[in-house]
């Protein structure tokens, strides 16, 4: 990456994380932080709205909100699983995306921690993604700079996923670079495990088509064997 595109990067991700935390952010307060021209600011948001990232108003821009499924707006376990620990899986989120280059292929089962991975690709572009997820694909649905495949199979509501033979089959024909991999539990010895066996079973068969496997857990996980 020439210096260019180094400052261009550090560009993008400086207005993602304001967007990201504020919601909002003007094209006059982007002007003085990124210390560059109005024109180059406007320019940095046609291109990440181009990219599906963000959303330009009148002076600034808007950041895109995440899904929200009208299924579960007043499912109150889904949402305590949203909201536990929410910082921290932001974070596991952020680490998880250095271990992802431009050009990827990489897969993500379902969790409440593999959203906020795919949350975290602000500045990867040219990926391809596979994922038995359907919250995950429609949270990528504005990308148009990325690739999604989601296998068919059978739908497990209360977690988005397709599940089955018929997704095992799809996934076991496909080669990833990263996996992302959400589990209910770490333990040194009975190592990753989760609650529902077909979704372990669809697990197993995209980890063995993945050249770099990633736990995203946290520390609520550790030392945990689920059945």
């Amino acid at each position: 990456m020439n210096e260019q595109d180094e400052k261009q990067s550090l560009r993008t991700a400086t207005i993602l994380r304001e967007l990201r935390q504020s919601g909002s952010v003007s094209v006059e307060m982007l002007r003085e932080k990124l210390d560059v021209s109005l024109s180059k600011v406007r320019r940095c948001l046609q291109e990440l709205e181009d990219r599906g990232l963000l959303r330009r108003t009148h002076g600034g821009a808007v950041a895109i909100e995440p899904m929200l499924y009208e299924a579960f707006r007043h499912d109150l376990s889904f949402q305590d699983q949203v909201g536990r620990f929410a910082d921290e899986k932001r974070r596991i989120g952020e680490a998880a995306a250095a271990y992802i280059s431009p050009g990827d292929t990489i897969a993500l089962t379902a969790g409440t921690t593999t959203i906020e991975v795919v949350r975290s690709l602000h500045d990867i572009s040219g990926l391809t993604v596979v994922t038995n997820t359907v919250n995950i694909a429609m949270e990528l649905s504005n990308r148009k700079d990325i690739h999604v495949f989601v296998p068919g199979g059978h739908l497990r509501g209360d977690w988005f996923s397709l599940v089955g033979s018929g997704a095992v089959a799809a996934v076991s024909r496909l080669f990833v670079d990263v996996m992302f991999i959400g589990v209910n539990g770490i333990h040194p010895q009975q190592g990753l495990t989760c609650l529902n066996a077909a979704e372990a079973e669809l697990n197993a068969a995209m980890v063995g088509q993945a050249k770099r496997k990633v736990a995203v857990a946290g520390h609520s996980r550790i030392g945990v064997v689920t059945k």
